[in-house]
């Protein structure tokens, strides 16, 4: 598949937005490179799509600037501004055939139908839907249906494609399908890319970068490696990760965090009367109650598939532990828990900020 077109790049400058009294983006700053895919990531309400929103020209920044290049869009009414949005509606025209809806955006600029036809047809390829072209959109599944929203954004070679939730009206085995053919068509074709989702395994599989927000503010911008292995706060670390991270509350003194009358070695140092240590599930292992940083007692022991859950009561905290598959322990059996300090991470409790 060839490249195509023109990569932009994109620029938030303290883009801020209020309704009414509420703060929806606060001071956001993002800059994103020609051909990169950068996935905005939060929970509902965190400020991503105003921030796509802000971007397409739906809604106008209550303050700061957009540049799409060097050009500054921020007055720019949509149609001017070379993008095309993938909507997770699809919203696509249910009277016109699935060609019709593809090749709209050229019919709008009065192309030639030969040119048109042309056009749509390699669209239709792109997403591996050539032998749809003739049905209605009610004739087809929820994943055809977002391939020919997906052809309908093609088609325009648009400079940046925005895509707002488009896998979330899919089943989980079709949306794993589409992930696939997403990150192939926008590593294909080169096109920047910015995605918005709730969704982290969305994140970190399709994006170069992930942005985190969370009330309208920017959390972390980062490759999604430097963001599981090194997150920026404490609102990150539980935010990414399936299983989420455990988080253990006690208190740091000097190098070690003292909880449950039990002392564990760090690889940082800071006294600190209210802290919270972090460390993966995958980062623990089980081991005989003599050997363990501490010991506690099973609480479940889940068969997942390829490796057995097992959640250890460490006084009023719990900690899940990643155990091999064939791991035989029950309920109420008392289990050491070996924590590794090197992978243990510390943050002060008071303001979520990572002890560094």
């Amino acid at each position: 598949m060839a490249d195509y077109g023109h990569k932009a790049s994109v620029r938030f400058e303290n883009v801020e937005k209020s309704f009414g009294d509420v703060k929806v983006l606060r001071d956001f700053d993002l800059e994103v490179e020609p051909g990169e895919f950068v996935v905005l990531l939060g929970a509902s309400g965190s400020g991503k799509t105003t921030a796509l929103r802000i971007l397409s020209g739906l809604e106008n920044p209550s303050a700061g600037q957009v540049y799409i290049d060097d050009h500054n869009v921020t007055e720019v009414l949509p149609k001017y501004r070379d993008i095309s949005m993938v909507f997770q509606s699809y919203a696509l025209y249910p009277h016109k055939t699935v060609a019709e809806n593809i090749g709209f955006p050229l019919k709008v600029r009065r192309v030639g139908k030969e040119e048109m036809d042309k056009a749509t047809r390699e669209a239709a390829r792109q997403v591996q839907i050539e032998d749809l072209l003739d049905r209605y959109p009610r004739e087809l599944s929820g994943g055809q249906r977002q391939r020919v929203a997906l052809a309908r954004a093609v088609i325009r070679q648009p400079s940046v494609f925005l895509m707002d939730e488009p896998l979330s009206n899919l089943d989980a085995k079709l949306r794993g399908h589409m992930r696939a053919q997403l990150k192939h068509m926008q590593k294909s074709m080169g096109i920047t890319t910015i995605y918005v989702t709730h969704d982290q395994i969305e994140a970190m599989t399709l994006a170069h970068r992930v942005a985190i927000l969370e009330k309208g503010v920017l959390q972390q911008l980062a490759t999604p490696a430097e963001i599981y292995n090194n997150p920026a706060n404490l609102f990150v670390a539980q935010f990414i990760g399936s299983p989420p991270m455990n988080v253990v509350h006690g208190r740091m003194d000097g190098n070690q965090f003292v909880t449950n009358g039990v002392r564990v070695e760090a690889s940082v140092s800071a006294n600190i009367e209210r802290a919270v240590m972090g460390v993966r599930p995958e980062d623990c292992s089980i081991a005989p109650p003599s050997e363990g940083t501490f010991v506690g007692k099973i609480f479940t022991n889940e068969l997942i598939g390829d490796h057995a859950l097992v959640t250890v009561d460490w006084g009023d905290d719990q900690i899940a532990v990643k155990a091999p598959k064939d791991f035989t322990g029950d309920q109420g059996d008392d289990v050491g828990v070996v924590i590794p300090p090197d992978h243990l991470f510390v943050f002060d409790e008071s303001n979520g900020s990572r002890v560094r």
